[in-house]
């Protein structure tokens, strides 16, 4: 059986089981939107339909493709993309991953993860301009650095190559030339943590801004928002660089300058890795109710010690959607051909407290903190 006859038989099959109503406008029109929807990108609904009908017939979805080609966008190609990262194997970045794999089982494409392990902007410029020789079909780039990436961007355009900035952008008025950012606007960001710390402090106080790579473009952000709002309120702040390496050289960073610095009212860390030290020093170090924290990103350990009280609130910056609709968007850009041009995804400013953080401490994939692909339940109410 020909397509088109199958798509013929679905339709017949379920205009017969109406012959009964009674003639309408919306029995019309339900008619012709299933025949419109059945001859084109939905092809694949009438095999589904007709196994559900009972039809004999063995079908599969490449069968029930339309005859321009595989998939509802009527190509079969398998476009390869980069991303360029600039700390590859940190565990934030897993929800990321699993973002641009889920991604590409939707298209039928494949990535690279690639960069610097340890945010070396050389590694990563020398990886986006491999990405470029082998023809990449797009790349996707943290931004850390306001200007190394601008050659390179621009060569890859020239190379009909599409450029999204993802997790990191280059400042306002920087001269860089990719199409579109996915990500936490990290300046407001920063901003909002500090209103949500000065709910717990008071003028005096000392706040320090932990930070693993002072300067990137990335991290800095964070900090360079929530200083103003800090400092205006007459809060001594002070920034603590410490490492790019996660697990214990920032714990012990964070420990030396403590051991300096015992009158600290708050600890405010702006990064995956130091929010998993600053949760496990506080516990360690028996300062519950001593010294606030609160932190960045939605890992286990954070969770679940927002939910110990050890820690005060975290950001959820969505770091799967980053991967993800990276992804997405460059895919479409190529089965458009450019017409659809990638745009700006602010992913938010999600503040996870105790109230809300129970959602979060069960493994998920979206979050990074299971591997299993599992649909979840949404919530009952929606709270804004």
């Amino acid at each position: 059986m020909s397509e088109h006859d199958i798509l013929g038989d679905a339709v017949e099959r379920l205009e017969w089981d109406e012959r009964k109503e009674d003639d309408s406008p919306m029995k019309r029109i339900r008619q012709l939107t299933r025949r419109t929807a059945l001859t084109g990108g939905a092809a694949a609904i009438a095999a589904t339909v007709l196994e559900a009908c009972g039809s004999s017939s063995k079908t599969t979805s490449q069968a029930a493709t339309p005859s321009g080609g595989a998939g509802p966008f009527g190509t079969s190609s398998k476009p390869h993309f980069v991303m360029v990262n600039h700390v590859t194997t940190n565990p934030f970045f897993t929800a990321t991953i699993y973002g641009c794999q889920d991604a590409c089982a939707l298209t039928g494409s494949s990535f690279q993860w690639t960069g610097s392990t340890d945010s070396i902007v050389s590694d990563m410029v020398s990886a986006f301009n491999t990405a470029i020789a082998q023809q990449a079909k797009g790349i996707g780039c943290a931004l850390i650095d306001n200007t190394a990436f601008n050659t390179p961007v621009n060569t890859a355009l020239s190379h009909g190559i599409p450029v999204i900035a993802y997790n990191a952008d280059v400042a306002a008025g920087s001269p860089n030339n990719r199409m579109a950012y996915v990500g936490q606007n990290n300046l407001t960001a920063g901003a909002a943590v500090a209103e949500e710390i000065l709910k717990h402090v008071t003028s005096g106080d000392l706040v320090a801004g932990i930070i693993a790579t002072p300067g990137t473009g990335n991290i800095q952000p964070r900090i360079d928002g929530a200083k103003p709002v800090l400092t205006g309120a007459g809060i001594k702040f002070v920034e603590v660089g410490t490492s790019a390496t996660v697990g214990s050289p920032e714990y012990n960073k964070i420990a030396a300058w403590y051991a300096g610095n015992k009158d600290v009212k708050w600890m405010m860390a702006v990064d995956s890795g130091d929010s998993d030290a600053v949760s496990e020093f506080i516990k360690n170090q028996h300062l519950t109710g001593k010294v606030g924290a609160s932190v960045w990103d939605v890992g286990l350990p954070v969770t679940q010690a927002i939910n110990a009280g050890y820690v005060t609130a975290t950001v959820d910056q969505q770091a799967y959607l980053q991967g993800f609709d990276t992804i997405m968007q460059l895919f479409l850009y190529n089965v458009s051909g450019g017409l659809m041009r990638p745009t700006d995804t602010d992913t938010g400013i999600g503040i996870v407290t105790k109230a809300n953080v129970t959602p979060y401490l069960t493994p998920n994939r979206f979050e990074g903190t299971g591997s299993t692909k599992k649909a979840l339940t949404p919530p009952s109410s929606i709270t804004v």
